[in-house]
């Protein structure tokens, strides 16, 4: 379950996630731990509760992340966009890093001799930097970087902790998931059909680590 800290934002935020764990429940949507603290930050980023339909994990995917996170693993996003909206202070505080290398020096460059998209270059650069074996890597944007992700996956043999595959889209999205969601190999958290977008990509991965933090303070 999601928890906030103290003062007026807080509050604020307390009071959205007990309207929203209301409505869900009442809809009779509410996932089972530790899925439900996913869902229930995508809905609320998003306001839209037919996300908490939508979404899928495989198992143990959320307990990956988490695990992946506790451990420092990066964090590699297919564009800015979902970059600076992942709390880059709490990934640094548990040992790990937030990057994404769509404009990074060369990438344009690669893109253009292999000919596939700068968002698809920035995470094959990622891979050639060893971010992707052991780290979160999370698409919220370009289907053609959840491709690019699961071409490592399959041809390459690249075994990331976890893939947060939810681009939006009419053109290659629902495919691109529905493909992710058919691997076996790594564990992954997606959105069934063409809704997603980095707003939801910076929803799941903020949830993973609110789980990752409360973890560790349950613990301490």
């Amino acid at each position: 379950m999601t928890t906030v800290t103290e003062g007026p934002g807080a509050r604020i935020a307390a009071r959205s996630f007990e309207i929203v764990r209301r409505e869900l429940a009442r809809r009779g949507l509410c996932a089972s731990p530790p899925l439900d603290a996913v869902v229930e930050r995508v809905v609320h980023s998003t306001a839209d509760f037919e996300y908490a339909a939508l979404m899928r994990a495989s198992p143990g995917a959320v307990e990956a992340g988490v695990a992946a996170l506790r451990q420092g693993s990066p964090v590699v996003a297919d564009v800015n966009m979902v970059r600076v909206g992942i709390n880059a202070r709490q990934v640094a505080a548990l040992g790990g890093k937030v990057v994404c290398f769509v404009s990074a020096p060369g990438v344009e460059e690669l893109a253009r001799r292999e000919g596939i998209t700068r968002s698809a270059a920035g995470i094959r650069r990622a891979a050639e930097l060893g971010l992707v074996d052991g780290g979160l890597v999370v698409v919220g944007n370009a289907p053609t970087a959840l491709e690019e992700v699961i071409r490592l996956v399959q041809d390459e043999g690249c075994r990331p902790a976890l893939i947060v595959g939810v681009p939006v889209g009419f053109v290659g999205a629902a495919e691109s998931k529905a493909a992710l969601a058919a691997l076996e190999t790594v564990p992954w958290i997606t959105v069934e059909g063409v809704k997603g977008g980095s707003v939801v990509a910076v929803a799941v991965v903020n949830a993973l680590l609110q789980l990752a933090l409360e973890g560790l303070r349950d613990k301490g």
